[in-house]
């Protein structure tokens, strides 16, 4: 059971602790018992703080910036490594890195790898060399066959300088692919997309300058865009961001196969909150996709589920 930090007959500011005259020396050895919980905790506090925070009020990095004067990046580290490991999961005698390093790990791996840091005192650098060999997960073959639907979420890589002090990468939840890995892709599209072929492509904002360069490489030409309103505002580089872009490409005849009743039915803004698995997509989007295009062959690439009536792709699976 986590123990209960107090201080009393102390005056904490920012730069200094001021003991009371009138201390005891039991008393004086209980503040430094508070004051060692107290280090390498805070992290996990502001985390919880800033969690608690967007779940009542919404996106509040401004205001958690202005009380706390810490760099939105640290703030988005802690409360990412807070967010992804529950406080029931946590484990005193490791620290906080150590769960920083644990949060990046899959999910279903985190557990086993929580016990093992604790049984075997591992360190900070010793997890992370672990989840690097969990991580290298072997790519399967793509199936045989033709799809005349395809549904893909690649894992773009994004310019994040970790030397800075970034954390939230996407490489530290799965493998990324370049903008030159993602269009070389294209030669193993081209193997399964039927000659009549309808794309859906997750892509975010700052990754549309790749749209084009990847569609003309897997052969396809855009057409429109479904957007997916996360609800809950996310730290963005210029703007707080709520959204994601699902683009809609086809080559040869790729027009819906369904009435018009159920195309007016779709709307083209879904409001749906994530999760709080990193990149999972909503169900709802397989289900305007099999509205849309019933009773047609579909694949999912880069799958982290399996979806009956398709045929899932993926090394999460």
């Amino acid at each position: 059971m986590n123990e209960l930090v107090k201080i009393d007959k102390c005056e904490i500011t920012k730069n200094s602790l001021k003991l009371s005259e009138n201390l005891t020396f039991e008393e004086w050895q209980q503040i430094g018992k508070q004051l060692q919980l107290m280090h390498g905790s805070i992290g996990f506090w502001i985390g919880d703080w800033l969690n608690f925070g967007e779940k009542k009020y919404g996106e509040t990095y401004t205001q958690a910036v202005e009380e706390t004067g810490l760099e939105v990046q640290t703030l988005m580290n802690y409360k990412w490594v807070a967010g992804a490991i529950e406080i029931s999961r946590r484990r005193d005698d490791l620290s906080f890195s150590c769960h920083h390093e644990i949060a990046s790990a899959p999910q279903e791996q985190q557990d086993i790898l929580l016990e093992k840091a604790v049984k075997e005192n591992l360190s900070s650098r010793e997890v992370r060399d672990i989840i690097k060999e969990i991580k290298k997960l072997p790519t399967p073959e793509l199936p045989e066959g033709k799809y005349q639907v395809i549904y893909a979420d690649p894992p773009w890589a994004y310019d994040v300088d970790l030397s800075s002090g970034a954390t939230r990468s996407p490489e530290n939840n799965y493998p990324v692919m370049d903008l030159e890995e993602i269009k070389k892709f294209g030669e193993e599209i081209k193997k399964i997309s039927d000659k009549n072929c309808i794309l859906f492509m997750w892509i975010t904002a700052p990754k549309l300058n790749w749209m084009n360069d990847v569609l003309e490489a897997w052969g396809f030409e855009y057409k429109t865009n479904l957007i997916w309103d996360k609800i809950k505002p996310n730290m963005g580089h210029y703007s707080s961001v709520r959204h994601e872009i699902l683009i809609i490409a086809g080559k040869g005849t790729c027009s819906p196969n369904c009435d018009g009743i159920t195309i007016q039915s779709i709307d083209s803004v879904q409001s749906i909150e994530k999760s709080s698995r990193h990149s999972e997509k909503p169900k709802e989007f397989y289900d305007i996709i099999e509205k849309l295009y019933p009773n047609y062959n579909k694949m999912e690439l880069f799958a982290r589920n399996k979806k009956d009536g398709w045929t899932s792709w993926g090394n999460e699976i």
